[in-house]
């Protein structure tokens, strides 16, 4: 999903899929890779586990787009199938963009757009239906998860989610002097179907090359002061931020998948 734009969300991803494969006994991962919003290319259902990846833009950009009409088939055919519970499950976790194009899609919530970008290395508080969620198991409470966003996904429909076996699992930070609502920042659309706003796939190595670069140091300086750009220097230079997030989450959703196969 990210549009033939320069990444590092790429390299994390298919570091942790081979370090989940890396790690199983007496089982092997193979993966491939799809473009989808530069080639319209879609995996098809002889696939068993989906990792949708974040990506620039906003959540609207392909509307009436080739790309995005498959995507809504795929995500449809997907939803479908394990509605039918005939053969394996298929599991999904869509990331930040994709995740705010599975909401658009399923109506399981709204997307708008933030009054301002939320840019750093953010806590996120779970729910009680997070707390016990494997996804985020010895994870603390809040964690802490790479944030990069103008869209946000808000007012979950309770019926929606009830109806495909959801729920609400994490939302971000308390903000008692501004009176909006908390946006959701992971959700369960259905027990095969994880979305996260943040990005789980986040590395050491990558947050440096993009955070501490100075065009980016630069672009914070203007909009939020020094504070938050000293903020998320050190965020980004301690391990016990997002280095709990990176070992945990995608690993847990992988390793699940595979056990649940």
């Amino acid at each position: 999903m990210y549009d033939g734009h320069p990444n590092q969300g790429m390299r994390c991803l298919l570091d942790v899929v081979a370090g989940v494969n890396a790690g199983l006994a007496g089982q092997t991962l193979e993966w491939e890779v799809f473009d989808v919003r530069q080639r319209a290319e879609l995996p098809g259902l002889d696939h068993d586990v989906f990792l949708s990846s974040g990506g620039p833009g906003g959540p609207f950009d392909g509307d009436g787009t080739t790309w995005e009409k498959r995507y809504f088939e795929w995500l449809a055919a997907v939803l479908a199938h394990n509605r039918s519970r005939d053969g394996s499950p298929k599991f999904v976790c869509a990331i930040c963009y994709s995740f705010e194009l599975v909401a658009r899609f399923s109506g399981c919530a709204r997307v708008t757009r933030r009054r301002s970008t939320s840019f750093g290395v953010m806590p996120i508080h779970l729910t009680a239906a997070g707390r016990q969620d494997p996804l985020f198991r010895g994870l603390s409470d809040p964690f802490y998860g790479l944030d990069f966003r103008d869209w946000q996904v808000v007012q979950p429909d309770r019926w929606v989610l009830d109806a495909l076996g959801g729920s609400v699992l994490a939302l971000e930070k308390p903000r008692p002097h501004v009176p909006l609502e908390r946006s959701v920042m992971a959700l369960r659309l259905s027990p095969e179907v994880v979305g996260l706003q943040f990005h789980p796939e986040a590395d050491l190595e990558g947050v440096r090359r993009v955070y501490v670069d100075p065009e980016r140091q630069a672009w914070v300086l203007r909009r939020r002061g020094q504070a938050k750009v000293d903020e998320i220097a050190a965020r980004v230079e301690d391990p016990r931020y997002l280095e709990p997030t990176h070992r945990t989450v995608l690993p847990s959703f992988l390793r699940d998948a595979v056990a649940r196969l």
